[in-house]
C-alpha cells in the first residue's frame, strides 16, 4: 500500500461491520506481541538498552564505542537490549555476543534499514509490527539506557525514558548519552528553552540524563549507581 492510499484510506467511510472486524484482529495481535514479549522478557536479569541509529557503519568511532559499552556491562553480569538490527544496535549486540553475555534483540519490521543482526542470542529474539509495543518491552525490561549518536527513533526512545522517570511511570534509571559534540547542542536548546525561557521543565529534571564522550564513562555511571543501592547482576 502506498502513502497516497494510506492517506485515502484514512478518510473512508467505513461500516460498523468492517470497523469491529478490523479493530478486533488488531487487538488480538498487539496482545500477542506483548505476550511473547513478556514471556521471552521476564527472567532475563538485568538489562541495559543500547540505542542508537541503524545506519551508523562499522567503522565509525560511535559502532566502536557501543560494542565498547556492551562488552563492558557484559563483563559486569548485565544483559544487553537492542533493537537487533544493523549499526549502533548491531555494535551493541556483538559487543555483548562476544564477550559471553547476553544479547537481546527487540526487532520492528520495517519496509527498510531493518534486519535480524548475526550476534543476537536465538532464544532472545522478538519480532514486533508496533512501535508502542516494542518500547514497552524496552522501558520494563531495562534497569539503565545508554544513547549513542541516531535520528528520530532514538530521540523517541531516550525521550520516552526520561518522560517515564519524569512522571514517576517507572523508577529512576540511569540515563547516559554517549558523544557530547552530537548531543551538546540538542541539551542546550532544552537547558535554554524548555527551562530558561519557557520554563515547561524543572531544572531538577537536568538531572535525568549525563552526557559523557567515552563507553568507560557511560558504563561507569551505571555501574556507580546501582552500587549506592548495594545491588548487582543476579546472573
Amino acid at each position: 500500500m502506498t502513502n497516497d492510499d494510506k492517506i485515502r484510506r484514512a478518510f473512508e467511510n467505513k461500516n460498523w461491520q468492517e470497523i469491529k472486524v478490523t479493530d478486533s484482529w488488531q487487538i488480538f495481535k498487539i496482545m500477542a506481541e506483548f505476550v511473547d514479549g513478556f514471556d521471552k522478557l521476564a527472567k532475563i536479569g538485568p538489562c541495559v538498552s543500547i540505542f542508537g541509529s541503524a545506519r551508523t557503519k562499522n567503522d565509525s568511532k560511535y559502532y566502536q564505542t557501543s560494542e565498547e559499552c556492551a562488552r563492558l556491562l557484559s563483563e559486569r553480569g548485565y544483559g544487553v537490549i537492542s533493537g537487533g538490527g544493523p549499526g549502533i544496535m548491531e555494535a551493541a549486540n556483538k559487543g555483548a555476543f562476544e564477550a559471553g553475555g547476553k544479547s537481546v534483540g527487540l526487532n520492528i519490521e520495517l519496509p527498510f534499514e531493518q534486519f535480524h543482526n548475526k550476534y543476537l542470542d536465538r532464544d532472545k529474539i522478538l519480532e514486533f509490527d508496533y512501535f508502542f509495543v516494542r518500547k514497552v518491552m524496552f522501558m520494563k525490561y531495562s534497569q539503565g539506557f545508554i544513547i549513542l549518536p541516531g535520528g528520530f527513533g532514538t530521540m523517541d526512545e531516550s525521550f520516552e525514558a526520561m518522560t517515564l522517570i519524569q512522571t514517576g511511570k517507572i523508577a529512576r534509571f540511569p540515563i547516559v548519552f554517549v558523544g557530547i559534540d552530537y548531543w551538546k547542542g540538542l541539551f542546550d536548546w532544552v537547558e535554554k528553552n524548555m527551562l530558561e525561557h519557557e520554563h515547561n521543565i524543572s531544572p531538577e529534571d537536568l538531572n535525568l540524563y549525563r552526557l559523557v564522550d567515552t563507553a568507560e564513562e557511560a558504563t561507569e555511571h551505571i555501574f556507580r549507581f546501582y552500587d549506592k543501592y548495594v545491588l548487582k547482576p543476579n546472573f
